[in-house]
């Protein structure tokens, strides 16, 4: 318990030094080119003296939560019954946010290794669907090879990775739902079912609700619906996935209840052909920039925002997602929300660059910029784990961290991540601070535990990041756990903190 409070103090103070890193950032600067990789790299080395240097890592408790049971659904669902809120909060709507390793829908635990690896082959299939739904206007063709060495898995893993429970329909249904802040549809499996993967409640049958309500194909509804079909009069939907899941069904409007919130006439996919395995969820909750996004139906009444804090399985502390402007902190280090035209789903924002130890990593801030033909750029996404980076950003960002952890015991590469250490029998050990620099001046200082990663149970840790053969950088959910994080659509701004979770 002393450690988990030692931990959360850590969380909260490095979050609090962002407010002060906004003009608190002092450099002096020496400058020489490189003529590497089309000159995208600059040496100059820049010092920054308004953050600690070094933090340090606990291993012990790191490797001690690796081995912690995830919980049932039957536990998971008693503990999202009451949702206390904070003081002052009335009017949000407040939800517990659960990562998928932390319930286990098949009653089988596997060890931390195998959890894992199973993670990364998510990653990856996620991170080249992203990259090629973004680059769809230019000729790059990605596949997985060209992101590191296959993860082998025992099992399928499907897709999401994080969940929510929400009730669907009147009287309410309650319904595991993926949370995807790259998506602009929600749906569910609904009765009669030509084609359903196994979910955890029961299958929703509007037959039962006395809110459902089809939707026309001459609707306006409908019409925002890409890819819409036509079938009797009902308006069709069809979306797939980057790891071969899909679903197919009809477009209707349903009431959606959220804690003691209820919205009415949410327009929703009633799935009735769906493949994949969403690890026993009942469908996804879009959350993405488009219109037809749950956050974009909330526009008008909740001013098109929301706000969220993720927590992985090995933590004993809880996550939420609230939408409203209401919802939006007070105190939070606040930068622009940047969109992307060809992609709108995607919620992009500005980096400047990467910081290691005292040291502004010697990168280029074009290599993070967004093109005017909508490539590159930054996403944040909470389907993705681990953050990429252009491979000459990451290169460098990576051999910098390298420079400062001289002292720690290597290790073999494991899976996607080319830089391990063995922390075996370690109790704690000194780290490197690892720093975002976002445009306008916010600096963000990641805990140590959002960089430094057990990938086993016997002390092999891992740098968390990776290489990414595109332009694109993606901002993962790992480096974003324990921060709140606020997306306010109304107003073109992304706000971290001042909140941990």
């Amino acid at each position: 318990m002393k450690n988990m409070s030692a931990s959360r103090a850590l969380l909260l103070l490095v979050v609090a030094m962002l407010l002060h890193l906004l003009t608190c950032t002092t450099t002096t600067t020496t400058t020489s080119t490189a003529t590497t990789h089309h000159n995208t790299i600059t040496k100059a080395k820049t010092k920054t003296s308004s953050y600690p240097d070094f933090q340090l890592l606990n291993v012990k408790q790191a490797i001690t939560e690796t081995k912690i049971r995830p919980l049932k659904p039957s536990l998971y669902q008693e503990l999202s019954m009451n949702i206390p809120n904070d003081s002052g909060s009335e009017g949000k709507q407040k939800l517990k946010l659960v990562h998928r390793d932390k319930v286990s829908f098949n009653n089988k635990f596997h060890n931390h290794s195998h959890v894992f690896h199973a993670r990364m082959q998510r990653d990856l299939k996620r991170v080249v669907s992203l990259i090629r739904r973004v680059s769809s206007g230019s000729t790059a063709s990605y596949g997985v090879e060209d992101f590191g060495s296959e993860v082998v898995s025992g099992m399928d893993q499907g897709s999401g990775e994080y969940f929510v429970r929400i009730g669907v329909g009147s009287p309410p249904r309650s319904q595991y739902m993926v949370i995807d802040s790259g998506s602009d549809i929600v749906w569910v499996q609904c009765k009669p079912c030509t084609q359903c993967y196994h979910q955890t409640d029961p299958l929703f049958d509007p037959a039962d609700s006395a809110s459902f309500m089809g939707v026309s194909c001459s609707s306006a509804v409908c019409d925002q619906v890409d890819n819409a079909g036509c079938n009797s009069g009902r308006c069709r939907y069809e979306v797939s996935y980057g790891d071969g899941s899909s679903t197919k069904g009809t477009l209707a409007l349903e009431t959606l209840t959220l804690g003691r919130t209820v919205v009415q006439n949410v327009a929703i996919g009633c799935g009735h052909m769906n493949q994949g395995m969403f690890v026993g969820a009942a469908g996804l909750l879009g959350l993405g920039g488009g219109s037809m996004s749950f956050v974009g139906q909330l526009s008008r009444e909740r001013g098109n925002a929301f706000s969220y804090c993720l927590v992985s399985r090995v933590t004993n502390s809880n996550g939420f997602l609230e939408f409203g402007s209401e919802a939006m902190p007070v105190g939070a280090a606040w930068i622009p929300l940047i969109r992307n035209p060809h992609s709108p789903s995607y919620y992009y924002i500005g980096l400047s660059g990467l910081g290691v130890g005292d040291m502004k990593v010697p990168i280029s801030e074009d290599i993070f910029e967004l093109t005017e033909l909508g490539n590159g750029g930054v996403v944040m996404d909470t389907g993705t784990a681990v953050t990429r980076f252009p491979t000459v950003a990451y290169e460098a960002f990576r051999d910098a961290f390298i420079d400062q952890t001289g002292n720690l015991p290597r290790a073999s590469g494991v899976s996607i991540f080319d830089t391990c250490y063995n922390l075996f029998g370690f109790l704690s050990v000194r780290v490197p601070t690892v720093s975002f620099y976002f445009s306008g001046g916010p600096i963000l200082t990641l805990p140590a535990n959002n960089f430094l990663i057990p990938v086993d149970d016997a002390g092999t840790f891992c740098f968390a990041f990776a290489p990414s053969p595109s332009g694109l950088s993606i901002l993962g959910n790992i480096q974003q756990e324990g921060i709140q994080i606020s997306v306010d659509g109304a107003n073109e701004f992304v706000g971290f903190g001042p909140n941990v979770c």
